[in-house]
C-alpha cells in the first residue's frame, strides 16, 4: 500500500469488487461496488440480501440498491473462495422460512422483554424501552 486515502476515497481500490455490506438495522447485503460519493453512499449492482438462522442461510435478489452512507457498519470485500466453502457449511432455506422464524422469535423475545419489564416496574425500577431502540 504506496497511499493512503482518507476518509470515502478509501473506497477506489473497492470499485468493481464483489463486497459485503453490513447495514445498521443488520442486514447484509453482496454486491459488486459500481459508485460511491464523499459520503460513502453506495450504488451496489446484482445485489442479494443473505440472512442467516442457525446452520441455515437464505437469499433474496434485490438488483440495484443505493445505501445511505450512515446506514453502514461494517463494508469489506468478498473472496469468493472462501465465501464459497463457507456457505458448503450451512443448509440453503428459502428467504421466506428464514423470515418466518425471525419474526417468530422476536415477537417472543417482546414478550419475553414485557414480562421483564412488569418484573422490574415492580421491585421500583423504571423501565423505558421502544421498538427503536437499537443500541
Amino acid at each position: 500500500m504506496d497511499s493512503f486515502l482518507p476518509g470515502a476515497a478509501s473506497l477506489v481500490d473497492c470499485v468493481d469488487k464483489k463486497l459485503l455490506v453490513i447495514l445498521r438495522d443488520g442486514r447484509k447485503l453482496i454486491g459488486y461496488l459500481r459508485s460511491y460519493d464523499q459520503f460513502a453512499n453506495l450504488v451496489l449492482q446484482d445485489t442479494m440480501e443473505r440472512m442467516y438462522h442457525n446452520d441455515t442461510y437464505g437469499e433474496e435478489y434485490r438488483g440495484m440498491f443505493v445505501v445511505r452512507g450512515e446506514n453502514v457498519v461494517l463494508l469489506g470485500e468478498l473472496d469468493e473462495e472462501r465465501e464459497a466453502m463457507h456457505l458448503r457449511s450451512l443448509r440453503e432455506v428459502p428467504s421466506a422460512e428464514i423470515n418466518a422464524i425471525v419474526k417468530k422469535e422476536a415477537e417472543a423475545r417482546k414478550q419475553m422483554d414485557l414480562v421483564t419489564g412488569k418484573i422490574l416496574h415492580a421491585r421500583g425500577f423504571c423501565v423505558d424501552f421502544a421498538e427503536t431502540d437499537h443500541y
